[in-house]
């Protein structure tokens, strides 16, 4: 993702103000457009899950929950998306953080830009990395993926039981999960 655009629609205050026209009647049907691609954006999400734009933190929550609203991943690339328009933007790790979990029957995720899922069929966790150096993600929509926060896996993992493997494992949305790799 080398050039930055010369777009002036494709700014992130044109982006926000597209996105909020889109979003009146409920969440952005990104799925469904396919728009031009036009450039690339200076805007990154970094591993910690925040925002930043040409360098500098977006400090507002709901600019961050509108620009999450509209974020689509093709393949490895993750694009910002409107109706008319498509920028790429950098994506250090996974674009969420899974930062609360509520364990019972089902494990219900909150993630940082407020979305709400319960792991099952359609919101595997999923455990990278290593045995060492595990790392948890929870799948949230159309292949953007949260990545667990450190509190909210100890938690999972003290809710864990032994599966018929041996591995500790958790249910949730009629599934099984394990949670070591």
């Amino acid at each position: 993702m080398g050039r930055m655009t010369d777009n002036p629609v494709s700014d992130a205050a044109g982006l926000a103000s597209a996105a909020q026209a889109a979003s009146k009647k409920g969440p952005p049907p990104v799925h469904l457009w396919n728009p031009p691609f036009c450039g690339n954006l200076d805007m990154e999400i970094r591993a910690d899950g925040s925002w930043f734009y040409q360098g500098t933190p977006i400090g507002r929550p709901a600019m961050v929950r509108l620009f999450a609203s509209i974020l689509k991943r093709e393949g490895e690339d993750y694009f910002l998306v409107t109706p008319v328009e498509k920028v790429g933007i950098r994506v250090v790790d996974a674009p969420f953080i899974a930062e609360d979990a509520e364990i019972g029957q089902d494990i219900l995720f909150t993630t940082n830009v407020g979305d709400t899922v319960k792991a099952g069929p359609d919101h595997a966790i999923e455990i990278r990395g290593t045995p060492e150096a595990p790392r948890p993600y929870v799948h949230i929509r159309r292949g953007l993926w949260a990545r667990i926060d450190r509190k909210t896996f100890y938690r999972l993992a003290d809710a864990s039981v032994p599966g018929d493997d041996g591995r500790m494992v958790l249910h949730s949305g009629g599934e099984t999960f394990p949670l070591e790799t």
